[in-house]
């Protein structure tokens, strides 16, 4: 009832105005005020201390800065093998599985489709019918960076604006749509197993996302899908490379088109991976970039 509860009132939130209001505290810069959000955070959320790179609190000039920490060296082992396809984020695995059709499972009962998710981009959609899907959430305590799932060529990147829900399973579970209601940054790459496309998902108090090729992308409510120039240069990535950040915490879905990669097992909803974890198994040999 809780869960219900707290999924709909949101519909009555200043989504936007909550969202950026957090967006301006998590960027003072004045020391005792940053520090004692950091050092309550950690408590709050008991984040993991020993894997961080800089010092805390000190070494970070504001609160986001802590949020999008990077990790020391060694912290996410990157499993180098050529059948291996990575997770690119730490997080919760909401739902994974095949697609019917266009349909991607959401939580039990609901689902939603690919052309809605892509905005409507009908043919970048169709690549991935009847094909493999992980939505992975990334909690407040989790590391927020996204890294490479393969190694591949970054040919397109889309922004679609939307809401702000939030993506907790209370919500997930309760509002219809949710990740094609929500704003979302499209990363389309081609890889010499076949394409794949990963999609950043905003959400309530994400503050914006970046990568970068866009730098930072701040929520916008309407409007058409914007094609991002990434410029005349192709843009390579290798597996585990950096490809972005969450200023603050949401949801990644990892497409691949069907007969590509078959899931570890388990990988159902509620199973925790680290980014660089061997998620699934390629099935096919390369074919070249």
């Amino acid at each position: 009832m809780l869960a219900r509860l707290f999924a709909f009132v949101q519909f009555l939130l200043p989504k936007y105005w909550l969202t950026s209001a957090v967006y301006r505290i998590a960027r003072i810069r004045h020391v005792a005020f940053k520090n004692f959000l950091i050092t309550r955070f950690v408590r709050l959320f008991k984040v993991a201390t020993d894997e961080i790179k800089l010092a805390l609190p000190n070494d970070f000039a504001t609160f986001n800065d802590f949020f999008i920490r990077e990790l020391r060296n060694g912290a996410r082992p990157i499993d180098s093998s050529p059948e291996a396809l990575v997770s690119p984020v730490d997080g919760t695995i909401s739902q994974a599985g095949r697609l019917h059709g266009s349909a991607l499972l959401q939580a039990k009962g609901i689902d939603y489709s690919l052309d809605e998710l892509f905005g409507n981009n009908i043919d970048d959609a169709r690549v991935f019918a009847d094909g493999c899907f992980a939505t992975i959430y990334l909690a407040p305590y989790n590391y927020h960076r996204v890294h490479a799932p393969l190694a591949g060529e970054l040919v397109s990147a889309s922004y679609v604006p939307g809401d702000l829900f939030s993506v907790n399973v209370a919500t997930a579970t309760h509002i219809r749509g949710l990740f094609r209601r929500n704003e979302r940054l499209i990363l389309n790459f081609r890889t010499d197993r076949g394409p794949i496309s990963l999609i950043f998902v905003g959400a309530l108090n994400v503050g914006s996302i970046s990568t970068p090729w866009t730098g930072e992308l701040r929520p916008r409510h309407a409007g058409g899908i914007e094609s991002i120039d990434l410029g005349a240069e192709q843009i390579f990535v290798a597996k585990g490379d950096l490809l972005g950040w969450f200023n603050m915490g949401s949801t990644v879905i990892l497409l691949l088109p069907g007969e590509l990669c078959e899931w570890r097992e388990p990988l159902t909803a509620g199973v925790t991976v680290r980014m660089g974890e061997t998620i699934g198994t390629l099935l096919h040999p390369p074919t070249g970039v």
